[in-house]
């Protein structure tokens, strides 16, 4: 009789604690989520940015990953001194310049708790950079870009404000920081450690970044929506 009922007892502790196990135990995959985003804003200029973005891909990091790409507005620098760096002498011409960047982005996002907003993240990760600036001498027979391609670092804050269950506005800011790169155009390139290629004399890299107006450290604050699928 003593044996029956410990058989019992023991039957019905296995069966409750398979249950809650059932009810407790992680999922055997991740459920991950994805959405991108449409922004504009201040990029040191005027900037714009589409992005994409999986979250939960993992129940053992709480990480997201965005990928992005943007198109950013510059100031070009100083017409006169591009073009003694990396042209010539003459100051015949009318100035007029224009300049844009396109960048890459890859952050790794980790979610924090920001007052009492359900959704924020804390972001880090690598960058690349493209920036050209363009100078012509209108009357003067001079047209020529100048280019540079640098990596860099970022971080920053993002957070979203719920619409709808697919739909969120967000607000993001945060600091870049790019390494020097080799800096050319027209036959003329200036490297950061001094080797430059046909580069004029009496001037340097740091001449040719300046006159470009070559990025370095970038504040960024954007806004837009993020649609989730």
């Amino acid at each position: 009789m003593l044996r029956k009922i410990f058989l019992i007892v023991a039957v019905f502790i296995f069966i409750t604690a398979n249950i809650i196990a059932q009810k407790t135990a992680p999922p055997l995959a991740a459920n991950p989520k994805f959405s991108f985003g449409v922004m504009v804003g201040y990029t040191d200029n005027f900037g714009a940015n589409l992005s994409g973005m999986i979250t939960d891909f993992s129940y053992d990091i709480p990480l997201a990953i965005k990928f992005s790409a943007g198109y950013n507005v510059r100031d070009a620098g100083n017409p006169l001194d591009a073009r003694k760096i990396f042209i010539n002498d003459n100051t015949n011409g009318d100035p007029d310049k224009s300049a844009h960047s396109i960048d890459l982005r890859l952050d790794f996002a980790y979610p924090i708790n920001l007052f009492s907003i359900r959704k924020s993240y804390l972001t880090i990760g690598p960058r690349y950079s493209m920036h050209s600036s363009t100078f012509n001498f209108v009357g003067g027979n001079e047209f020529f870009d100048i280019s540079t391609s640098q990596f860099g670092l970022g971080a920053g804050l993002e957070t979203y404000f719920g619409i709808s269950p697919t739909l969120s506005f967000v607000f993001a800011g945060g600091f870049d920081y790019y390494f020097d790169a080799q800096i050319g155009g027209h036959d003329s390139f200036y490297n950061p450690d001094g080797t430059d290629v046909s580069g004029r004399e009496g001037y340097t890299y740091d001449d040719a970044a300046k006159s470009i107006n070559a990025p370095k450290y970038e504040f960024r604050l954007m806004a837009g929506l993020s649609f989730g699928l």
